[in-house]
């Protein structure tokens, strides 16, 4: 056993931790589980683009009473520094995972302990409403307890500063640093203050219900298809009744619930995994929505913030769209809408990530409106919309992974908000005798036709990132000449914040915070993106190709085309 894994080990053993943490490391030890001790001590949990996020368990590596301790303990440490002369004020909320309540109890215990006013969240809620209540209540940061759409076996940490956004640079590694310097147990106070935790509830759930309500663009033809049969899962998760509530705000009557998911359950009882990106995972809405031949399916992910989608096809089978397919349906219609509506004044902006389609760019440019991209993670979005705050106007914000924005009320992702624009764009485009299957295709008609896939390949452990770590140095030291026979022409590194030009070797800089991103631009403009995941011990490919689609009646046949040409890449990414 590594040295430094030896050491830990003994530290936790000896150190102020509760018995039964310390007899359980103990049997783990006597049954020689070796590899599984490594990978829980090997490291310690950082704050990557969602935050602190892992596997449950004992160890520095895992989520458990003390990483969270550690971490509540930085951060209140670092807003006592930051806000010296306030009264400071957090929110927390949590999701419906395992132990989320227990380990929002202890954060909120360790906040209160540090003299740090509280509000507590009474039951589970969406992380978009954390970020709405730390604006609406003033308060200096918040924490989310979720992990999001992981498998059932992890549980996170997500932080926010006082503009209700994710944690970012500087404050993200300042906090690591106060974290670092707690090297002891006995440094974190986790004696609750009862008098600094304060319940919230229904009075907040309302306000963020009618500020989502007000983004509605045409309620009149919500009016005039209030009947839409919509179909709606929250997979287990803290969407099952805010939704439906935001739904029947905004005017839908027909909102028919997946009642097996709408148990809240750490245990997902009934998918593999609580993401609507998986097809399975939306398999029972399906069901439900052949069976009363719906209009519209969506689903949630266990902590609301990212949606997945179904729609009909021309023989009125349901086929699930991608996030970018979703993305630009999205965009595309509140950009519209904005525009019969002689809404635009001219400042307007939308914004993206690196890895999303450029679809959206080219929609956004025939608009008239600009198209901002950042690094992967809705948190950058966030942090673009508070600087712009007061200067630009934001309309909508967006990534490929299922998560998106539609007004400024939240910085974050919402599907709360998400599935009410969604509802009445399917509502818009039926009162025009014309389905979202079709609408998208006439997006495509438009601006080109664009593909997109994502490979996402699993490298667990010490020596799983160690793999990826060899992946990410072999492209960047050695970048393909060549995708699916079109050379490569343009190679952006966001590590090392360079773009060449392959052919005369110009290197010019990149305007963005370093991430470990490379991204490989053909002469046909097709862009081939590569990232090790921030939350999960994955390493993702991003692959999008185009083409012209001259009419509608060849779409399939265009779209068959392009799929040969991601797999001929997804050959050729073969790691």
């Amino acid at each position: 056993m590594d040295k430094n894994v030896r050491e830990k080990i003994n530290h936790w053993l000896e150190g102020n931790y509760d018995e039964e943490t310390k007899a359980e490391l103990q049997k783990m030890l006597d049954n020689g589980n070796t590899e599984e001790l490594t990978d829980a001590f090997y490291k310690d949990l950082e704050f990557g683009t969602g935050g602190l996020r892992g596997i449950m368990g004992i160890g520095t590596n895992r989520v458990n009473k003390y990483t969270l301790g550690m971490a509540t303990q930085g951060l209140s440490n670092y807003l006592k520094k930051v806000y010296s002369d306030e009264q400071i004020k957090v929110v927390i909320a949590h999701d419906n995972r395992n132990n989320a309540e227990k380990f929002a109890s202890i954060v909120a215990d360790v906040f209160s302990a540090n003299g740090i006013h509280v509000y507590f969240f009474e039951s589970l809620r969406p992380t978009p409403e954390l970020s709405f209540a730390i604006r609406e209540l003033g308060c200096h940061s918040g924490v989310m307890l979720t992990a999001s759409h992981n498998p059932k076996e992890y549980s996170g940490y997500k932080a926010y500063w006082n503009d209700g956004g994710q944690v970012i640079k500087p404050h993200d590694k300042n906090i690591i640093a106060e974290v670092d310097k707690i090297e002891s147990v006995d440094q974190i106070s986790f004696e609750r203050d009862e008098t600094l935790v304060e319940k919230i509830g229904p009075e907040m759930d309302q306000n963020y219900i009618e500020r989502v309500a007000s983004e509605s663009i045409y309620p009149e033809v919500i009016e005039s298809q209030k009947d839409l049969s919509i179909v709606f899962s929250p997979i287990h998760g803290t969407a099952v009744d805010i939704v439906p509530r935001a739904l029947k705000e905004v005017g839908f009557t027909n909102v028919n619930l997946v009642e097996e998911q709408c148990t809240p359950d750490g245990d997902f009882p009934t998918v593999v995994y609580p993401n609507p990106e998986e097809k399975e995972a939306l398999t029972m809405a399906l069901n439900k929505a052949k069976e009363i031949n719906a209009d519209l399916v969506m689903a949630t992910d266990p902590d609301a913030d990212r949606v997945g989608i179904a729609i009909k096809n021309p023989e009125g089978d349901f086929e699930l769209l991608n996030g970018n397919q979703t993305g630009v349906l999205l965009f595309n219609y509140v950009l519209s809408a904005w525009e019969k509506k002689g809404l635009f004044r001219g400042n307007e902006y939308i914004v993206k990530t690196i890895v999303t389609t450029y679809l959206i760019d080219e929609i956004a440019k025939s608009k008239g409106v600009k198209c901002y991209n950042t690094l992967t993670g809705f948190k950058y979005i966030g942090a673009l919309m508070t600087e712009l705050e007061g200067e630009e106007k934001f309309i909508a914000g967006g990534e490929e992974s299922y998560g998106y924005l539609v007004g400024d009320h939240v910085r974050d992702k919402d599907a709360v908000v998400a599935c009410t624009m969604i509802a009445e764009m399917a509502a818009y485009y039926k009162d025009q005798d014309q389905s979202l299957y079709d609408a998208l295709i006439d997006i495509y008609v438009s601006y080109g036709l664009y593909k997109e896939e994502l490979i996402s390949t699993k490298k667990a452990g010490k020596k799983g990132a160690e793999e990826i770590q060899k992946i990410m140095d072999g492209l960047r030291h050695e970048a393909p000449e060549s995708f699916a026979e079109q050379k490569v022409i343009t190679v952006k590194d966001y590590m090392h914040l360079t773009e060449t030009d392959v052919e005369t070797g110009r290197v010019n800089s990149i305007d963005f915070p370093a991430s470990n991103v490379l991204q490989f631009i053909t002469e046909g403009g097709y862009i081939i993106s590569a990232r090790p995941s921030g939350t999960e011990p994955k390493i993702k490919f991003y692959i999008s190709v185009n083409g012209e689609l001259s009419d509608k009646s060849q779409y399939l046949k265009r779209a068959g085309e392009l799929d040969k040409v991601i797999e001929q890449i997804k050959s050729e990414l073969d790691f």
